[in-house]
C-alpha cells in the first residue's frame, strides 16, 4: 500500500511539475509568459522575474514610440539619423536609419540621437505616462536606459508589451501600430515572433534581455526573459531559450 503511495506522490510530482524548468535548468535567468487569452502567467524564477534590471536595448520599443508620438521623427520610415563617418561600435551601425532599420540592428547610436531629439523633459513626461519601471531616467538623456538609472522588471515588461499588444498604452493607436510592425522578427505558417534583444554590461555584470510577443492563429503570448551572461555565445541562445521555454507550454 506504501508503495502505491509513494508511485501516485511521484506522479502527482511529475504533472505539476514546472514545465520551464528543463529548459532552463543550466542558465541564471528568468522569464515570464502570459497567454493572453487564458489570461495566465507561466513563470521560472519568480523572485528574478519581480527584480528590476536596466532595459538596455529592449527600450527602443518605447523610444520608438515617444519619438513617433513628440513628432521628433513622424513615422518608421522616416530616415531621421544620417551616419556623420563617426566611429561605431559595429559595421552595421555606420549608415543613415529609419526606426524601422535602426531598431533592426540596435543601432546605439541613432537612438542616442532620437533621445536627444526627444529631449530630458519630454522624455521624463513620457516615461511617467507609461508608468515605466522604476521611472528615473537622471539627467543624461542618451544612456539612462543603457547604463541607468532606469530599471524594469521582466514581470513589468510583460505588463506594458500587453497594453502594447492590446492598443492600450496612453498613445495613438496608429504609433503603436507602428512599432509593432517593426518589432516583427519571424513569420511562418504557425506563428509571428515579434521582440526586442537588449544587453546590459556594468563592470563585472553582463545581463541579456529578450522581450516580444508571440502571435498563433488563436492566441497571443507575451514574454519577458533576462538571464546572466557567461560567455559570448549566451547572446545567441536567448530567442532560442525563449522559443524553447513557449513549446514546453505548448504555446507554439
Amino acid at each position: 500500500m506504501m508503495k502505491k503511495v509513494i508511485l501516485f506522490l511521484m506522479f502527482l510530482g511529475i504533472l505539476n511539475a514546472n514545465p520551464l524548468d528543463l529548459v532552463f535548468k543550466d542558465q541564471n535567468a528568468t522569464i515570464v509568459i502570459l497567454d493572453l487569452k487564458k489570461n495566465k502567467f507561466y513563470f521560472y524564477n519568480k523572485l528574478r522575474a519581480k527584480t528590476p534590471y536596466p532595459p538596455a536595448s529592449t527600450f527602443k520599443i518605447y523610444n520608438s514610440l515617444i519619438g513617433l508620438s513628440t513628432g521628433a521623427v513622424k513615422d518608421v520610415d522616416e530616415v531621421f539619423f544620417k551616419y556623420s563617418g563617426e566611429k561605431v561600435f559595429l559595421p552595421t551601425w555606420a549608415k543613415d536609419e529609419s526606426l524601422r532599420s535602426a531598431i533592426k540592428v540596435s543601432n546605439v547610436v541613432a537612438y542616442k540621437a532620437l533621445a536627444r531629439k526627444i529631449g530630458l523633459k519630454n522624455m521624463q513626461e513620457n516615461i511617467k505616462k507609461l508608468s515605466y519601471g522604476n521611472e528615473k531616467i537622471g539627467t543624461k538623456v542618451d544612456e539612462f536606459w543603457l547604463k541607468g538609472p532606469l530599471e524594469i522588471s521582466a514581470f513589468d515588461q510583460v505588463k506594458l508589451l500587453k497594453k502594447l499588444v492590446e492598443l492600450k498604452l496612453p498613445f495613438k493607436k496608429q504609433y503603436q501600430k507602428e512599432v509593432i510592425d517593426i518589432l516583427e522578427l519571424d513569420k511562418n505558417n504557425k506563428y509571428t515572433l515579434s521582440g526586442k534583444t537588449g544587453l546590459y554590461i556594468n563592470k563585472n555584470i553582463k545581463m541579456g534581455w529578450f522581450v516580444g510577443f508571440v502571435k498563433t492563429k488563436g492566441d497571443t503570448f507575451i514574454f519577458a526573459l533576462n538571464m546572466d551572461m557567461k560567455k559570448d555565445q549566451d547572446l545567441k541562445i536567448r530567442q532560442e531559450l525563449a522559443l524553447n521555454a513557449l513549446k514546453a507550454i505548448k504555446a507554439i
